[in-house]
């Protein structure tokens, strides 16, 4: 078959067999190019050694102890990895084998690959290429199917956190996951919690990035890995919010599925808030003798949950802090009887950075309650928004700053320039003088007459 590499890969391909040793495109990078799809990464597997593979190579560079030697590229946000044939033994930590040894085959190195797609190689032959697939996974990937290579049990108990990649494949590709190797899923779920959490963490916002981020969730519920890693938001389902005078249309947790569905937002972070910023609801809930259901201060609870998910699964700090401010303020009112001061204050909690995020995230809600995606109040409370943010803030956001009043009015630096300052700046928030320095300088002569 024809396949189109860089000149850097052809270069690659030929270094090595010019020296007398096997080399394979393997990896996504297979996948990607039978699907049509750009190729971002390219991996390599050899029989040469690492040593060997340096002396090709002088730029790679070298230091784990799993026969991957890395070669950067400039065009590459990640280095291409080229990586012995190996064979793995024993995964007590069940993420990583406990032994390697040197491979003698290719087919060997595939067969401990995770899954079919996964573990087919392209061979370069003269000017076309030859694919080397010996697990079926060209059928699979044409069935758009995730299945393990070999006895799925094996595969997930020698490294747990394929069973999350299992789901991020499928939620990225819109794939299903074969039958057996959901099964497999189902059984080994709890196995999950031995692994890092922040590698935990990272392979959901991989599917939480993903095309179908809500069927990546539902893959993950329906295979038991929920309740392991999300156990709060599995307690979401099931409870009814649908009540006289509600628009409500799903239980809480459907709900959040459709919500994130709608996301608009590409920020994982956002469509984590999007997923979980109900999920104080179940803590909340109560019905009343005339049947409407509440959830009084819900988004309380659900900060408070979202913190200790943030903490559990390692976000960074800045990652916990967004997540945290999206939950806390979802609950924010849309009135056009709002003053000025209660949009400010909205800005103020929830940050100007964020304000895009936050109008995702309630748009999502609305869409993923059974609402229109917008209303006339919505869209005004854009305006004022936008509006809102030309007002100044603080006194430092003043055209002037505490030099200027010492200097027209002649003061020493002291309390006085500040009194000055805020006088000026309520005067502004009042809307009785302009923010220019003009008239600020003005209002300043004006102090100084009296």
């Amino acid at each position: 078959m024809k396949v189109h590499t860089n000149e850097f890969v052809s270069e690659i391909l030929d270094k090595f067999a010019k020296a007398g040793f096997e080399i394979y495109i393997v990896g996504g990078a297979v996948r990607d190019i039978l699907t049509g799809r750009p190729v971002d990464d390219w991996d390599f597997t050899t029989n040469a050694t690492p040593e060997e593979i340096l002396r090709i190579l002088p730029q790679g560079f070298y230091d784990n102890i799993f026969g991957t030697v890395g070669i950067a590229h400039p065009s590459s946000q990640s280095p291409y990895e080229i990586t012995t044939f190996r064979r793995e033994f024993g995964y007590s930590d069940k993420r990583r084998p406990d032994r390697v040894e040197w491979g003698k085959t290719l087919e060997e190195d595939l067969s401990r690959r995770d899954f079919t797609i996964n573990a087919m190689a392209l061979t370069k032959t003269d000017t076309e290429f030859d694919l080397v697939d010996p697990f079926n996974g060209q059928k699979d990937l044409e069935s758009k199917i995730v299945r393990a290579v070999g006895e799925a049990d094996e595969r997930f108990s020698e490294d747990a956190l394929r069973m999350m990649r299992a789901i991020r494949i499928a939620a990225e590709l819109g794939f299903t996951i074969e039958k057996g190797t959901s099964s497999a899923v189902k059984k080994n779920a709890s196995l999950i919690n031995k692994i890092a959490k922040e590698r935990v963490k990272e392979e959901l916002f991989k599917i939480l990035s993903s095309a179908y981020p809500e069927s990546g969730m539902v893959i993950l519920r329906n295979a038991g890995l929920m309740v392991e890693i999300l156990p709060e938001l599995e307690k979401t389902f099931g409870v009814e919010q649908k009540s006289p005078g509600r628009h409500h249309i799903y239980d809480v947790g459907t709900h959040s599925l459709m919500a994130l569905k709608n996301c608009k937002s590409q920020d994982p972070i956002v469509r984590f808030a999007t997923l979980i910023h109900d999920i104080g609801k179940p803590k909340t809930y109560k019905k009343l003798e005339s049947g409407v259901i509440t959830f009084y201060n819900h988004e309380v609870v659900s900060t408070k949950i979202a913190q200790n998910i943030a903490e559990r699964l390692r976000l960074s700090n800045k990652e916990a802090e967004k997540l945290i401010t999206l939950v806390r303020h979802h609950q924010f009112t849309v009135d056009e009887r709002q003053t000025d001061s209660a949009i400010r204050r909205f800005i103020r909690n929830v940050g100007k950075e964020n304000i895009n995020d936050m109008l995702d995230l309630r748009v999502a809600d609305r869409l993923g309650g059974g609402a229109r995606e917008t209303s006339w109040r919505l869209e005004e409370f854009k305006k004022r928004l936008v509006e809102v943010q030309k007002e100044p803030f603080a006194v430092k956001d003043l055209k002037i700053d505490g030099n200027d009043v010492m200097k027209e009015l002649e003061l020493k630096p002291g309390p006085k320039v500040g009194e000055m300052l805020n006088t000026l700046f309520e005067e502004v928030v009042e809307k009785k003088l302009e923010n220019e320095k003009k008239a600020l300088l003005s209002r300043l002569k004006e102090f100084k007459t009296s």
